[in-house]
């Protein structure tokens, strides 16, 4: 094991906390890398073909599409 220094959000270090149940940074950090380390390429292809044939029933395109030209 290596230590690191390194600077973290610590909005997105409590949320994290919070999704995954931990009580300390490392715990956290090292919970999150286990997790990140285990998807496949093969999860994320699935994922995404799912979210390619589904989008259309949860997203609305038309509101997407006004909030990217407006700039919002």
């Amino acid at each position: 094991m290596s230590k690191t220094l390194v600077d973290i959000d610590d909005e997105m270090l409590a949320f994290a906390q919070r999704q995954l149940g931990t009580k300390t940074k490392r715990d956290t950090i090292n919970r999150a890398l286990a997790i990140a380390s285990a998807l496949s390429t093969e999860d994320r292809e699935r994922a995404l073909a799912w979210l390619q044939d589904n989008a259309g029933d949860f997203l609305d395109f038309d509101v997407l599409e006004e909030r990217e030209r407006s700039g919002r």
